[in-house]
């Protein structure tokens, strides 16, 4: 069966959709939630990670904490950007305050950092804040 590999966010079940189905809602065959969500979703490290190693669809996150300025202010603009790249990518937060070992496990240096993976592997990686239209161009070169 072709297809590409998606963890679900929510129950951490690597499903198998075929690629003409990525930009159409699909779910997860295990917990029915949807796995290409026009939104940014919140994860932990342990999802992170298995997103991260298995996910053949680009999974963007975004390092940050709930005290960092230059993070509330690129929220609305990586949100505009998970919009905008439906179906091609999932973008991600991830909380540093409330997972610290992220931050030695990923060599964050500082917030915000976004990192970049398909299958498998870190393909890019940018820090700072930027708007939208900058996060997709740097998502689009990235994966």
């Amino acid at each position: 069966m072709s297809g590409k590999k998606v963890t679900c966010l929510d129950c951490g079940q690597v499903n198998r959709v075929p690629v003409e189905k990525l930009g159409s809602g699909p779910k997860c065959g295990t917990c029915g939630a949807p796995l290409m969500k026009a939104k940014v979703a919140e994860v932990d490290l342990a999802t992170l990670e298995k997103a991260a190693r298995n996910d053949e669809v680009p999974l963007v996150v975004d390092f940050w904490a709930p005290w960092c300025g230059p993070c509330r202010q690129m929220a609305p603009q990586f949100q505009q950007a998970a919009q905008e790249l439906s179906g091609q990518a999932r973008l991600v937060k991830l909380n540093t305050e409330e997972h610290p070992q992220a931050g030695a496990k990923y060599r964050i240096r500082g917030i915000p950092t976004m990192a970049a993976f398909a299958g498998g592997r870190e393909r890019g990686r940018e820090s700072g804040a930027m708007p939208a239209g900058a996060i997709v161009k740097w998502i689009r070169a990235s994966v």
